[in-house]
């Protein structure tokens, strides 16, 4: 694709990326087959190509972006189909980045759109405040048609998302050391939405580790990603949470030494291992960044590797593995989980489109409730098909997205492993397995 920066706009190491990003766009509309709002909706500007166009446009003019433009990158799930079908190799994901860090330097919301926007911001990252939210969503539910109607639907769609049930405790940071011979020493990331809403896949990742001679530690200073606020173009936020787990992690590394950085929520994993693009321009956190992006692994990568004891009697239990975006598109871990699931003893099912999105997105499903809902339901349609037991996916926000819409118990892929390796059953299978 032909662009047309001029020097002084080059001289903006983010626009000297956007340039190189947007000329190796050959226009070949590949994306388009997998990219779900253009499955959805058919509309040229709603898929990566499309909104290429729109960024270019609006980057090269350096103009504030128009009403059409938001539109089209708001519909954007950030999923990344894109980048794994892409034949150019065009980076998708930091050019997309930085059309919404532009937006919302030079576009005027409207006032709702601002107070959601505000409030997830200001409340997602927080463990116990997203647990105080949770309570009014689940006394709101009943309100949802309501909220409908009064054109609040991004309200709507976080009390529907709020779970009936209640999480039990928080992890406590710390270090859990290793049972018997220590083979390794890892930093876990508890992350936020995943100790608010679902604690015990930490506590399963850290007593799977803990069985395989591998010490843990939560760095106590180490919190939200950052991710929620670079998806809705909030950079300083962002940023500095950023050099916040940066400077957690590097206190372990140069302390007692890590051999790893792991990561249960894959949305942040995707974050974490982009550190070292952050804030590259920064010359205080760029190399530190870089290091602690190269040692940052999902938890199935990491497991893969360390070789995992199932226990004599296995579950034997069909799981549909649900990949999510983040890990198969983001990270490119696709084998792993599912190799790890079968080793264990489930029969792993492939579920038909598996490289379209459910929906969730980080706070797409809130932000875009109506094209969320529609991938949701065509998600779980296919996952039917499979007739699983149980459902296994990568990523608290996947999880949080199709429990909403099935019976089904929904379950991170850790929690199976640490079960068929002598952990506790989760919690979601009690109720099956005891009737």
């Amino acid at each position: 694709m032909q662009t047309n920066f001029s020097l002084a706009q080059l001289a903006d190491p983010d626009i000297a990326v956007a340039n190189t990003i947007l000329r190796a766009c050959v226009h070949c509309g590949f994306c388009q087959a997998t990219c779900p709002t253009y499955v959805l909706l058919g509309d040229e500007l709603d898929s990566p190509r499309g909104r290429i166009y729109l960024m270019k446009e609006m980057l090269e003019q350096d103009a504030p972006a128009t009403a059409e433009v938001v539109t089209h990158i708001d519909r954007c799930l950030s999923c990344l189909a894109c980048m794994t079908t892409c034949p150019s190799g065009v980076h998708y994901m930091h050019l997309v980045d930085h059309g919404r860090a532009h937006i919302e330097e030079t576009y005027r919301r409207p006032l709702l759109d601002r107070i959601v926007r505000a409030f997830l911001a200001h409340v997602m990252p927080y463990p116990r405040r997203l647990r105080a939210a949770m309570i009014a969503g689940v006394i709101a539910k009943p309100l949802t048609s309501l909220l409908d109607l009064l054109g609040m639907k991004p309200l709507a769609a976080a009390a529907r998302l709020a779970p009936f049930r209640a999480p039990g405790a928080m992890t406590e940071a710390g270090t859990y050391p290793a049972g018997g011979l220590r083979k390794a020493r890892v930093a876990l990331h508890a992350g936020c939405a995943n100790e608010a809403l679902a604690p015990q896949i930490t506590q399963a990742a850290i007593r799977l580790l803990n069985r395989h001679g591998i010490e843990v530690v939560i760095a106590p200073d180490a919190h939200c990603c950052g991710s929620l606020e670079h998806h809705l173009g909030q950079k300083a936020g962002a940023l500095a949470k950023a050099c916040a787990n940066v400077d957690a992690w590097i206190r372990e590394i140069e302390g007692n030494g890590l051999d790893a950085i792991l990561i249960t929520i894959s949305g942040c994993g995707t974050t974490v291992k982009d550190y070292g693009f952050m804030l590259r321009t920064d010359p205080a956190y760029a190399a530190k960044a870089a290091r602690v992006s190269g040692l940052t692994r999902d938890i199935s990568e990491y497991v893969a590797g360390i070789g995992i004891k199932p226990a004599p009697q296995r579950p034997g239990l069909t799981v549909a593995y649900h990949s999510a975006c983040s890990l198969q598109h983001g990270q490119r871990v696709q084998a792993e989980p599912k190799d790890l699931l079968t080793a264990c003893g489930f029969v792993v099912k492939e579920i038909a489109e598996g490289h379209l999105c459910c929906g969730s997105a980080g706070t797409y499903n809130i932000l875009q409730p109506d094209i969320a809902g529609r991938l949701r339901d065509r998600k779980i349609d296919n996952i039917d098909k499979t007739a699983p037991d149980v459902i296994a996916a990568g990523n608290i926000g996947c999880i949080t997205q199709i429990a909403a819409g099935t019976a089904t118990p929904v379950v991170h892929t850790v929690e199976l492993i640490d079960w068929a390796t002598g952990g506790p059953a989760p919690e979601q299978l009690k109720v099956m397995l005891n009737g």
